[in-house]
């Protein structure tokens, strides 16, 4: 069996986060959403089918042609087309029964093994309290009866957590297809074919990890769920009089100065470099080759590669692209006065975030001048910048 797993997408709700880079390719928890994905299939398959477009040549570099000691192809989805558009593009490289899995959701291993284990064309689906937000599945007997998608009167509180299993006879069902509304070729259009024809597409119903990672705050809970899980590693240079306090991990060629603190879980990355006098808290990622210099508090918030806060500077709930640079002084606002959800434009209109606590989401390049005040629920589009002593209250450079 192989995973043909979805990786072709910018992902524009991530914006500026996906200016350069697609979304599977994001960080959660130190590593890229996809490499999350491919971990929880490799007990599974005997190999992967990476469908890739929009950032194709950064996804081939990052993981070439193994992942865990199983190959991996590549096939091109020049235009992003829905989801069985993306099937369709692996056609040649699968002629048994395959899984068909998203690459920019983090979920465990236990849900690819109840795919993997299914007999029958099979789709994964979870009970959720809100499932008007999603497509709802109407089962019965543990198969599917109907799929509607977004109902107002939703059929049951069971969702698609787009994760399949497929025969390649799902290939025909694809090939009569037409363009939904929003001019895509939709797989559950193709799973209602199926079921339309009398065929048996069992629910494998899940109950353990699963996040979609759609928007840029769902990075923040997807690393607060993996960072759960680490265990203590200092492989790294840590000098005396720094504090390593509960489940940090420091990489090999990472660096933690005199009179930093760090409070875990935490992941320090090789060549971070973190201190002196520096308070680093749960649950944060200082990526490679990132500064955390002298009187700077880091809470709860992703720091790609190469970005800098140097001095005096609080960043909180928080992510910053590549190469961003925080001035001196530097301050993030992550709450509101009246305690209600920060909200964050996502697309040109203000999503609630569900999170009390949400700073501010920087793209790649960003500089602030010393003394920035940084709104909460802000975006600084990639390469934006603010001068000296500026309070920032609304989104800067996202057009």
């Amino acid at each position: 069996m192989r995973a043909v797993v979805f990786a072709a997408g910018q992902g524009t709700r991530m914006r500026p986060l996906t200016d350069n880079r697609p979304k599977p390719m994001l960080p959660v928890a130190g590593r890229p959403i996809l490499a999350h994905v491919l971990d929880a299939a490799s007990d599974y398959v005997d190999g992967y089918v990476l469908v890739v477009g929009y950032g194709a040549e950064m996804v081939e570099s990052y993981f070439g042609r193994e992942f865990a000691g199983l190959p991996i192809d590549y096939v091109s989805q020049e235009r992003q087309l829905g989801t069985a558009h993306a099937v369709a593009c692996a056609r040649e490289h699968v002629d048994e029964r395959f899984l068909a899995l998203n690459g920019d959701m983090v979920f465990d291993a236990d849900l690819v093994a109840g795919l993997a284990s299914a007999e029958e064309t099979a789709i994964a689906v979870m009970p959720v309290e809100n499932p008007s937000a999603f497509g709802v599945v109407d089962v019965g007997d543990g198969a599917v009866r109907s799929i509607v998608e977004k109902p107002a009167d939703p059929p049951s509180n069971l969702v698609n957590l787009g994760l399949y299993a497929f025969e390649p006879a799902v290939f025909e069902h694809i090939d009569g297809l037409e363009r939904s509304e929003r001019g895509e070729y939709e797989i559950t259009d193709a799973l209602t074919s199926l079921v339309d024809d009398g065929e048996r597409v069992a629910a494998v119903e899940h109950t353990g990890t699963w996040l979609d990672v759609g928007r840029p705050w769902e990075l923040l809970n997807a690393t607060e769920q993996l960072l759960a899980g680490i265990d203590r590693r200092l492989d790294g240079e840590i000098e005396d009089g720094a504090t390593i306090h509960g489940p940090v991990v420091v990489e090999d060629g990472a660096r933690v100065r005199a009179g930093a603190y760090v409070e875990g879980p935490v992941l320090v990355q090789s060549g971070a470099d973190v201190g002196p006098n520096a308070y680093v808290r749960a649950t944060s990622v200082v990526g490679p080759g990132v500064r955390v210099g002298n009187a700077v508090e880091v809470k709860n918030s992703i720091l790609m590669r190469d970005t800098a806060v140097g001095h005096l500077s609080y960043v909180g709930d928080s992510v910053l692209g590549e190469g961003v640079n925080l001035g001196a002084g530097t301050k993030v606002a992550n709450l509101r006065h009246d305690d209600a959800n920060v909200k964050m434009r996502v697309k040109g209109a203000a999503e609630d975030s569900g999170r009390r606590k949400l700073g501010v989401v920087a793209g790649d390049g960003v500089k602030t001048g010393i003394n920035s005040s940084l709104n909460a629920g802000l975006k600084l589009g990639s390469g934006a910048m603010t001068r000296p002593g500026e309070a920032v209250m609304r989104d800067r450079g996202t057009d």
